[in-house]
């Protein structure tokens, strides 16, 4: 009997099996991951795992317990070599086979690598061994340097410090989170970096790296005893583009997540697709909740479900005491509005042309901030046009504007 299969074994697939089984569906199914470890979660790779004292042990999405009451054939340590589209079975790494019914790729993203002379001497963060070895090298004393001011770049560097090393952070574009947030949130993570005792360098090219150093374009050099690079992630397509599925910023997806081939869907970081609060504009987007609900989806639609995603984005960092949390799109909304429930939290509500919500950036201590987030995420879902001054104004409830 055909199974329904899904290669990739992170938050998308462990979701997308407990999908399959909510849906009622009681067929058999697959999931292949490339590593030797039963799945789990990601996250806290670049954080707790590497600065709480503790040794760090996975955080567990799925254990042979888990999975044998679903009743999934989980095949850990061994890749998805090739699709056989017409003869519908994933082949294997090992030399085995598995046909599929249905079959979901959620490969997620991969880090990218410096090309630039020395960059093998880079280190990388994807997966918990890579944890482990950098939870090794932050020693205290040790000199760090990070390379990339994006979200992984700056958590490493908040896990370094924290461990008490010597931290410098090199960001070639003007300001770190460039892409990210908003620069006067970037600004207040920045600040709080620099107290820190981190060395933040922006607008700083680097010419090579070698095994104990950074030297930059304009001659400095800064010596290293461990150079880690966080520039941001390529969306892992390879076995999508080897079978001819459409790319598009990662595997080109529909509103139901099917990918060009119908019985092929795709989930999480390795997908493109159009989202309808944005004016059905192509996002791909690397996050924690995304690939949740994403895997929870294609499964529904595997089964078919034909159900529109159109879940609004969410993602979260913790910067030493500070938590950063953005809801839809930043950069869709080219109104800003500023709302300051206290002198520690800072949040930004991002209106279009036409006054309607399209995101929400904030940054506080804590879970300070948590609760504004979530009503800026009903508002835009609820695609809103609040006044900008109750927005604005922090005696209005925000909860108040979701009946307008």
């Amino acid at each position: 009997m055909t199974s329904m299969v899904i290669i990739g074994a992170g938050m998308a697939g462990h979701r997308a099996v407990i999908s399959f089984r909510a849906s009622n569906y009681d067929g058999p199914i697959t999931l292949i991951g490339e590593e030797a470890l039963m799945p789990y979660d990601r996250p806290p790779l670049s954080k707790a795992a590497i600065a709480d004292e503790a040794e760090p042990t996975p955080v567990w999405l799925m254990d042979e317990g888990i999975a044998a009451s679903l009743k999934a054939e989980v095949k850990c340590g061994v890749a998805a070599k090739a699709i056989d589209r017409q003869n519908k079975t994933v082949v294997l790494a090992d030399g085995g086979s598995v046909p599929y019914a249905k079959l979901l790729i959620a490969t997620g993203a991969k880090p990218r690598k410096l090309s630039l002379p020395g960059g093998e001497h880079a280190l990388l963060l994807r997966n918990f061994e890579d944890t482990l070895l950098l939870r090794q090298k932050f020693l205290p004393g040790k000199r760090i340097v990070v390379i990339g001011g994006g979200f992984i770049g700056l958590e490493l560097a908040s896990s370094a410090a924290k461990r008490g090393c010597k931290v410098t952070l090199i960001e070639a574009l003007p300001r770190i989170l460039m892409r990210g947030v908003p620069e006067a949130i970037a600004a207040i993570v920045h600040a709080r970096h620099v107290a820190a005792g981190v060395n933040m360098l922006t607008g700083t090219a680097i010419s090579a790296l070698t095994s104990d150093a950074v030297v930059l374009v304009d001659g400095r050099r800064i010596e290293a005893d461990t150079i880690v690079a966080g520039i941001g992630a390529a969306p892992d397509v390879a076995l999508a583009q080897s079978v001819g599925l459409v790319l598009d910023n990662g595997i080109a997806v529909d509103g139901t997540l099917q990918t060009s081939d119908p019985d092929i869907y795709a989930a999480g970081d390795c997908c493109s697709f159009p989202h309808p609060l944005f004016e059905n504009r192509r996002i791909r987007l690397e996050a924690w909740r995304n690939a949740q609900d994403q895997g929870s989806l294609a499964a529904e639609n595997m089964l078919g479900a034909a159900k529109t995603y159109k879940a609004v984005p969410w993602f979260w960092s913790d910067q030493y005491e500070l938590s950063l949390q953005v809801a839809g799109l930043s950069d869709a909304g080219p109104r800003t509005v500023e709302r300051r429930s206290s002198p520690e939290t800072l949040m930004l509500f991002h209106l279009d042309e036409a006054g309607t919500i399209k995101g929400a950036s904030g940054i506080g201590p804590g879970n300070s901030i948590a609760r504004d987030v979530k009503l800026a995420e009903m508002l835009i879902a609820k695609e809103a046009k609040p006044n900008p001054a109750a927005l604005a104004d922090p005696a209005v409830q925000l909860k108040t504007l979701l009946k307008g």
